[in-house]
């Protein structure tokens, strides 16, 4: 019996028979929405994650078989914290943190348990995204701070886009005295000879 594996990423109970599913099923001849239903049915818990699924399909008899894998460590800790993405700038802003119990459960969701490796994992991941864990929530004070350097940032930039614009337009300024400079001269001849007549 040959079989095929093909391997997607959909998001939970919406897998659809468009790309990447219906496009690799095509070829094997199998019922595609029949696929796509037993996806669903079996990641329909997962909802708003994405999650990736092994298709196995016997080519002569065309039965399949479905595996869902967990999602990754990210998208578990996005749902746990109810959090649409991470941070923009991880490393200066903190948007969220991870109880140690919640940083347990998503490593024994993700790696079967929860042993100090499997924690250190999702920890890190948290850390990329901007997540602490165990530190508490995000105070109004750090939002301020963030906020302050964003700003601080903007009118560094400002000030930097004047100065480069001040420097360009100083550039230009001689030019400008030069031509003066060049055309004065040429007015003298003819009031010499307005001085002669008279």
């Amino acid at each position: 019996m040959a079989k095929e594996n093909i391997q997607v990423m959909i998001e939970g109970g919406k897998a659809t028979a468009a790309p990447p599913i219906g496009p690799s099923l095509a070829p094997l001849k199998v019922n595609v929405q029949a696929v796509v239903n037993r996806i669903n049915e079996k990641t329909k818990d997962m909802a708003g994650m994405q999650v990736p699924v092994k298709i196995i399909v016997d080519k002569d008899t065309k039965e399949f078989e479905i595996e869902v894998g967990t999602p990754p460590v990210s998208a578990l800790i996005k749902k746990e914290l109810k959090l649409e993405k991470g941070a923009k700038e991880p490393g200066l802003s903190r948007i969220g943190d991870l109880t140690v119990e919640q940083a347990k459960r998503i490593a024994r969701t993700k790696f079967g348990n929860d042993g100090k490796p499997a924690v250190s994992q999702v920890e890190g991941t948290a850390r990329s995204m901007g997540i602490s864990v165990g530190k508490g929530e995000v105070t109004e004070e750090e939002k301020k701070r963030y906020e302050d350097l964003v700003r601080q940032r903007e009118e560094a930039a400002a000030a930097k886009e004047a100065a480069h614009a001040a420097a360009a337009t100083g550039t230009a300024a001689p030019a400008a005295g030069a031509e003066k400079a060049v055309a004065a001269p040429a007015a003298k001849p003819a009031e010499e000879k307005k001085a002669k007549k008279e």
